[in-house]
């Protein structure tokens, strides 16, 4: 993918304009949980290595608060604080994390497991895998500014793996399996040197057949990709802006 890809005219941008802050402030309860399903979904993991990390915490205490944190976006309906013009959202999230850590420090009683906390079902063992896996250096991140690159590339990474699954899910619904199997060989797992020749050899198809699976998987990661990064934005002006920052340059699952 390349940065043209998503800069030009408006009309390139998604024309979803659903987002958690519009349903964490709406009136109806069913558009309060999707806003927190959604932004769990895509801020969960960074906030779980942002705390194991930041705050040195263990796996266990870690699974606690982070949730606990998403548990309280929605008691305490933190969404309905943020100000779209003065930060971004994940900026807000990020010193929410901080700040409900340290009010938890401050609390002898903080209820442990089980007591009172919103259970969320989340993959917590693969995040450990992740964060032993030799792939995040937890030393060379240990100032403030590289932490908080650190959680803006966790969260890019989550916001693709989501991509991805959904992605995986349309393929299957319309009948683009091969589609997806390409993409995933040449794109997500590929080590560069493959061709398009060696592929549709590997696949027994033709040279065309792998050129248009992969312009359309990558269309539909692109606008689904889109989609996701518009409904976990506070504004449209902040979503142009991170749609051309996130996707100036590639970063997908397991890189």
């Amino acid at each position: 993918m390349v940065q043209d890809d998503f800069t030009g005219g408006h009309e390139r941008f998604p024309a979803t304009r659903w987002s958690v802050i519009e349903g964490a402030r709406s009136e109806d309860g069913a558009e309060r949980e999707r806003a927190l399903d959604t932004l769990c979904r895509a801020y969960w993991r960074p906030v779980y290595k942002y705390v194991r990390l930041r705050w040195n915490r263990d796996a266990e205490d870690a699974q606690d608060l982070t949730q606990g944190f998403f548990g309280e976006m929605l008691e305490r309906e933190l969404l309905n604080r943020f100000d779209a013009g003065k930060s971004r959202l994940r900026s807000y999230l990020r010193l929410c994390v901080d700040s409900f850590v340290m009010n938890e420090d401050k609390a002898a009683n903080r209820q442990k497991r089980g007591g009172g906390v919103q259970h969320l079902a989340l993959d917590f063992t693969g995040a450990e895998e992740e964060l032993g896996g030799g792939a995040i250096d937890a030393a060379a991140i240990a100032s403030a500014e590289s932490l908080e690159q650190f959680f803006e590339k966790e969260w890019i990474r989550s916001l693709f793996t989501l991509a991805v699954e959904d992605l995986r899910a349309v393929s299957v619904e319309r009948g683009r399996e091969r589609a997806f199997e390409l993409f995933e060989a040449y794109d997500l797992e590929g080590d560069g040197n493959i061709s398009y020749e060696q592929l549709a050899r590997q696949c027994g198809i033709a040279v065309t057949d792998v050129t248009n699976g992969l312009a359309w998987a990558r269309r539909e990661f692109r606008r689904i990709a889109l989609e996701r990064l518009r409904e976990t934005c506070g504004s449209e002006g902040e979503f142009q802006r991170e749609a051309r920052a996130t996707f100036g340059r590639e970063i997908l699952p397991g890189t």
